[in-house]
Formats: structure tokens, sequence, C-alpha cells
């Protein structure tokens, strides 16, 4: 979703008071997950997202799934189900079954083609088998992730025709997950300013040159030079000139979505050194408007990878429970640890909430 300039919604889809950022019940840590054919990628992305306190309160009090009108298909009735069943379970581990099944529908696979068109063809075929439970056909959680967000994000748009794109960001997911990139380009020439704003759900962020996120949104921030190829037309110019493009969080979302991104943009190698990130960080420095008070986040969640390729290996990760606990969740498994534990990882997402 971009936009030129930043409008007021002409509809709010989801009030944001009604959103509740702390865990409206404090409980044990939930189920595991059974791997059920090459599904770490699947499980560790169920998890972290059944530990977001404000999507499970929202999605345990079945609000949307009272008003769901979809036929077949719907990712927030298939996400209500599943944080249900694993928080509530008696047993140490389950199945989720239900979520890969409906992984199968035409609708997720036609998502997944959109959203990736250029997937690696291992990816999508996993999606298109993996009801069947084949073994050793890996996938990606980030890819999964994002399309999961779509999907989620769809499903709350359901019914709702014609709106404008600021309106579109005042779902249930945007309200959580949500924020707005602007990307200002100053002209070399004339200093013209020019704005244009794009909403997200997520942070990509490149690794090579960093040792830590902090390293890495500072890079994100930093303005690029655009000239030779890249020069853009000025508007008040009116010819190609040079320019620099520098992108900044405008509007930070609630719960911040960070990737470590180690796929090596040249080949199929992982980026494997260490990027060191902290439990507590001050998005403040990364805004447009830099002068407001500290915008501080609390690590809650972390998916970590582990093998030498990205088209292999496996995938785990470190939640907080409601109890303010941390667990190593490892498919079925899942077992206590200390900060420390956590904040020593590998880490390929970041899960933060404000």
């Amino acid at each position: 979703v971009i936009a030129k300039e930043m409008t007021p919604p002409q509809r709010i889809l989801f009030p944001p008071e009604k959103i509740c950022m702390n865990w409206r019940q404090i409980r044990r840590p939930g189920a595991g997950l059974y791997n059920l054919g090459s599904t770490c990628y699947i499980n560790v992305v169920l998890q972290c997202l059944t530990y977001t306190p404000p999507l499970a309160n929202y999605l345990l009090s079945r609000q949307h799934s009272q008003f769901c009108d979809q036929q077949g298909f719907c990712m927030m009735c298939i996400m209500e189900a599943h944080v249900r069943k694993v928080l509530y379970s008696s047993a140490s581990a389950i199945q989720p079954r239900a979520v890969i099944r409906d992984l199968k529908c035409k609708k997720f696979q036609v998502l997944w083609q959109v959203f990736f068109p250029s997937c690696r063809g291992e990816l999508l075929t996993s999606l298109l088998v993996i009801g069947e439970f084949k073994p050793d056909i890996p996938g990606d959680a980030y890819e999964f992730l994002c399309c999961t967000f779509n999907a989620m994000q769809g499903a709350c748009l359901s019914g709702s025709r014609d709106l404008d794109v600021s309106s579109q960001a005042t779902t249930v997911i945007h309200q959580i997950f949500g924020g707005f990139l602007r990307s200002r380009v100053t002209c070399s020439s004339c200093q013209a300013v020019s704005d244009s704003y794009k909403a997200f759900l997520d942070v990509l962020l490149k690794i090579k040159a960093a040792s830590s996120l902090t390293i890495a949104l500072e890079d994100f921030v930093t303005p690029k030079q655009l000239d030779g190829k890249k020069c853009l037309k000025c508007s008040k110019c009116k010819k190609k000139v040079s320019a620099s493009k520098r992108i900044t969080i405008h509007h930070a979302p609630r719960v911040l979505t960070v990737c470590l991104g180690r796929a090596d943009d040249r080949s199929s190698r992982k980026i494997s050194q260490v990027v060191e990130y902290p439990e507590y960080l001050d998005l403040q420095p990364y805004m447009s408007d830099t002068a407001q008070e500290p915008l501080l986040y609390s690590l809650y969640a972390v998916v970590v990878h582990s093998g030498h390729t990205c088209l292999g290996g496996h995938f785990f990760c470190y939640t907080k429970a409601s109890n303010g606990l941390w667990y190593k969740m490892d498919d079925e498994s899942v077992d206590g640890c200390d900060i420390r534990t956590v904040l020593g990882q590998q880490a390929y997402l970041l899960f933060y909430i404000w």
C-alpha cells in the first residue's frame, strides 16, 4: 500500500482503543507443535503469533469468527481456532493439522504466488503438498510469516470494497503490526523535497555489514544516493537529476517485526554472522521525527535458523509467555530458559512489543 501523501482514513475498520496490549489472562505456556514433515518453519511462525499479546487477546475473544461471513478459507478463523487450541490444551504437544490442511486451500496458494512470485520452487511446492506431509521439503519462516500476515489482512478486508489506502490500514492486523514508512527524495540540484508513504507489517534489514540490530537500523535510515541509471525526474527542475533518498519510520507499529536478512542476494549462501540485539529497543532514532520521546520496545519472541544454507536446516524459536517467563519452543518441545540464552542466538526474526 503506497500513497503520495498521508490522508486520514475515511473509515475505521477496527478502533485502535480496543487493542489490549497486555495479556488479559496469565497462564502457563501452551502446547508444543509436532513437526508433520519439514513443517518447523510453519511451527515457529504459529508460536510467535500465538504469544503476541494483542493478537492473542483478540483471537481468544472470538470477535472475528462471530461476525465472519467468508465461505471456506479464512486465515483469521484458522488462527483463532489454533491459538485457542494451543493455549487451552492440557497436552504437552499438539498436531497443527487444521492449519496445515487449510494451506492446501487454493486461495492461500494464490496468495503465496501473488506475494512471492519469484520464490524458490521448493517453497511453493511445500505449500502445495504439505497436507501430504512429505519429508525433506524445506520452507522459509519469513516468507510464510509475510504470506500469513497478508492472508489475515485479506480476511479482515473481506466484504469491504473500494476502501481508500488509509482505511485499509485500520484493520486489527494493521492496528497491531502495521506502521508507515516515509520515503523522502531530495533533489541534489534545487533541494526540492518529495515524500511518499508505504504501509508495512514487517521490516527487512540488510545485515552483511552490521554487527548489531541498531547498526542495521542506522543503515536502513541512512540516505542513499540516486544517480546514473537511478536518476529521477525532479518535478521542479523538469529534468532527470541526481538525488538522495532516505527512508524512515513515519508511524511506528505497536508490534515491530524485524527480519535479519540472512540470505545472500547473489547466492543461496546463508549470512551466518552474529548480529547482537537488545532486550529493549528504542525506535525513536529511526523515526521521521526524532525529536520526540523515546519509543521503547520489549523483545518477546525470536526465531532462529540453524544450518549452513538457507535452503535447508531447522527453525526453532524463543517466546515470552503470559507468565513473563521465556521458553524455547522446538517443535513439540517447550523448555524454560533465561533471557541471556535468548539474547545469545543467531536470530532470523525478532518480535518487539511497544
